[in-house]
């Protein structure tokens, strides 16, 4: 099993990342050995987090995510499934031509 997940930073902003261990992960996001990005922002909290039967999957929604703007992960975070389509980013830029 392989895991996506994203985590709240304490300066306020998101990460995103994947991994086969997520418990291991996070302890080591927490105590400065995880990405350089964290390090310098701890400590974390797990928001949301799912599971894929495949790595490659949990790899490829990952690298999807981080793409998203705020208000998207925001969404995802909150489970609105039904709201992630309007808060594409190219979504907004077509409204805002209206």
């Amino acid at each position: 099993m392989a895991w996506t997940y994203i985590l709240g930073c304490a300066d306020g902003s998101f990460y995103v990342g994947s991994t086969v261990d997520l418990e291991r992960r996070m302890g080591q996001h927490n105590d400065g050995t995880g990405a350089a990005y964290t390090r310098r922002r701890r400590p974390m909290v797990l928001w949301w987090c799912a599971d894929f039967a495949r790595v490659d999957e949990a790899f490829a929604f990952e690298k999807m995510v981080q793409g998203w703007n705020r208000r998207k992960r925001i969404a995802l975070i909150e489970g609105r499934w039904e709201d992630l389509p309007a808060l594409a980013s190219r979504a907004w830029e077509h409204r805002d031509k209206r």
